[in-house]
C-alpha cells in the first residue's frame, strides 16, 4: 500500500526518486542558488508537500540563519523527515497546500513536485495559498511536472523519459507503471499554463528557473 501519492511509499522514496526524475537533485540546488542570490538572511521559510525533507536538509547543512515549516499531507512521509531532521528546530505539520491558512508568514515558500497531482481547482487554491503565505516581496518556488505546447512535442518529451526509465529502472513493468500515471494520477500542465496560474493567483513577477525533460521550476515574487 502506497502511504503517499507518490510512485514509491516513505520508507524508500529518497533511493528511488533519483531515479525516476532526471535530475532530481537539481532541483534543490537552483532553489539554494537562488534563494543565496537574492540575498535573503534570517529566513522564515515554508516547504509544502516536503516530503522527507531532503530540500529542509540539505538548507540547514549550508546555513544556520533558516526557520524551517514543513507541510505533508502523508504522515509516514513527515515521521521519515521528523527521522531526518532529529534534534532540528522545526515545525511540522500534516497538511496540504490547499489547506494552508498562513497569511504573511513566510520569506520563502517552496513547493517541490507536489501540486501535479492535484486538478485545475484544487491547484490554484494550492498556489494562491501559497502567495497569501508569503510576506510582501517574498519568493514562491515551484517545481512540477509539465507537458509540451503540442501532441507531437508531448510524445518526442515522453519518448526521452521513457528512455531515461529504461536506462534506470531496467524493468519494463516499472517504467509502463510511470508512464501511465500521466494524465490519471498525476496532471501536468504547460510551462506556460504555469505562468499564467502564478500570475493571476497574485504574483507580480513569474518566471522560469529550470527546465529539463518533462519537469520545470518557476519562481514568482509576491508584489
Amino acid at each position: 500500500m502506497i502511504d503517499n501519492r507518490s510512485a514509491y511509499n516513505s520508507n524508500v522514496y529518497d533511493a528511488n526518486i533519483i531515479n525516476t526524475l532526471p535530475y532530481y537533485r537539481e532541483y534543490h540546488n537552483q532553489i539554494m542558488d537562488l534563494v543565496r542570490a537574492i540575498g535573503l538572511k534570517d529566513i522564515s521559510w515554508l516547504d509544502t508537500g516536503c516530503g522527507t525533507g531532503t530540500l529542509c536538509s540539505r538548507v540547514l547543512e549550508e546555513r544556520d540563519d533558516v526557520r524551517f515549516t514543513l507541510c505533508d499531507p502523508s504522515e509516514q512521509m513527515l515521521e521519515r523527515a521528523k527521522e531526518k531532521l532529529q534534534g532540528r528546530d522545526i515545525r511540522f505539520l500534516n497538511m496540504q497546500s490547499q489547506d494552508l491558512t498562513f497569511d504573511s508568514e513566510f520569506d520563502v515558500v517552496t513547493a517541490v513536485q507536489c501540486h501535479h497531482y492535484l486538478k485545475p481547482d484544487a491547484r490554484r487554491t494550492a498556489v494562491m495559498n501559497c502567495c497569501r503565505a508569503l510576506k510582501e516581496n517574498g519568493v514562491f518556488v515551484t517545481f512540477e511536472n509539465i507537458k509540451m505546447t503540442t501532441g507531437e512535442s508531448d510524445s518526442i518529451a515522453l519518448k526521452r523519459w521513457e528512455n531515461f526509465l529504461s536506462d534506470h529502472l531496467n524493468d519494463p513493468e516499472k517504467v509502463a507503471h510511470h508512464m501511465n500515471r500521466r494524465g490519471v494520477e498525476v496532471f501536468p500542465i504547460t510551462i506556460e499554463e504555469h505562468i499564467k496560474l502564478l500570475r493571476e493567483c497574485g504574483f507580480e513577477s513569474v518566471d522560469v528557473l529550470w527546465t529539463s525533460y518533462l519537469q520545470a521550476g518557476f519562481w514568482a515574487i509576491k508584489g
